[in-house]
């Protein structure tokens, strides 16, 4: 599908809408148009600007478009082959049925024509490149094979009866699908096996033998890319856990750590509320002690101070009384 100039601006060479196969330069649209074969228009954008924006991309970038343009070769080659089987069913049901030994001489003979139409392609093509000298080399193999061909057609002629022989023994390409006669001549096989419609499903075959090595590769990368990153996050998951562990390790050895010095710190404080407490139970006891004395003391000394007094005071008495008795002895 071609577009207008405004879409055109408008997409891009990822969008969906866009043939990838194009892209990868292998669209059987574009491959097979003109052929007997021409499927005509694609149903998707065909642009060759998309397709330059597309190689400057994939050199920077893995798109894997290459899966896209597979399973589109894939769907399309197996439709074909589907065709060509059919077409040999065909050929089976309408052609005169023949022994095993006469269809196997007859197969040599299709083999040896289509040698001969190969090699008459490749001469012309060469010869078109202005390579006379490998154009001559291929041309004389084909009068080798026409040789043998000759011998093969003797041994199938001699196998049946001539009517029978006359008939065109036809042949499904496996290829391309075409119809190839037991009897076409070397123009005709020429024409076959150098024309536009078997090259091009020869383009298309080996385009898809391509894709599908590309692809495996490019899977088989990136499963092991995955494998590698999963395995890397398994790494770090598992690093992550020891370095959780040791973390938590850490801060219970450091709540551990704060419990000890606390409990150090309590033990401390303990210790010193008890000194004090004995400190003061001490003082106390000393200022007890030592107003208990001064309190004995002084009650010693007003004891001693009372006994003087009394002791003065019966001094005195008895002094007086002896006074009075010499004052009464006397005359």
């Amino acid at each position: 599908m071609q577009m207008g100039d405004e879409t055109r601006q408008r997409v891009k060479f990822t969008d969906d809408r866009v043939c990838k196969s194009h892209l990868l330069d292998c669209c059987p649209h574009d491959i097979l148009a003109g052929t007997r074969m021409d499927l005509g228009e694609c149903t998707k954008i065909h642009d060759l600007a998309l397709r330059a924006d597309y190689e400057i991309a994939s050199k920077e970038r893995d798109l894997f478009f290459e899966l896209d343009a597979m399973d589109h070769l894939e769907s399309f080659i197996a439709e074909c082959d589907r065709r060509t089987e059919l077409a040999k069913k065909r050929l089976a049901e309408t052609q005169e049925e023949i022994s095993a030994e006469v269809s196997a001489k007859a197969e040599k003979v299709h083999e040896l024509n289509e040698d001969i139409g190969k090699l008459l392609a490749k001469a012309e093509q060469l010869g078109a490149e202005g390579n006379v000298d490998e154009s001559q080399k291929i041309l004389m193999e084909v009068e080798k094979v026409r040789a043998k061909k000759k011998e093969a057609e003797e041994e199938y002629r001699n196998s049946m009866p001539a009517s029978s022989f006359q008939q065109q023994k036809l042949r499904v390409c496996e290829v391309c699908s075409a119809y190839l006669g037991l009897h076409d001549n070397d123009r005709r096989l020429a024409d076959h096996f150098g024309g536009k419609l078997h090259l091009g499903f020869i383009q298309i075959r080996e385009k898809l033998d391509q894709l599908r090595k590309t692809v495996a590769e490019k899977q088989e990368k990136r499963n092991q890319d995955r494998l590698r990153r999963r395995e890397e996050r398994e790494r770090e998951e598992r690093m992550g856990r020891r370095s959780g562990s040791r973390n938590r390790d850490r801060r219970r050895s450091r709540s551990r750590d704060r419990r000890r010095r606390r409990s150090r710190s309590a033990s401390r404080e303990r210790r010193k509320s008890r000194s004090r407490s004995r400190d003061r139970h001490r003082r106390h006891r000393s200022r007890s002690r030592s107003h208990s004395r001064g309190h004995r003391r002084g009650s010693r000394d007003r004891s001693s101070k009372h006994k003087y007094v009394f002791l003065t005071q019966v001094l005195l008495c008895k002094g007086e009384s002896l006074a009075s008795q010499r004052a009464s002895s006397d005359p």
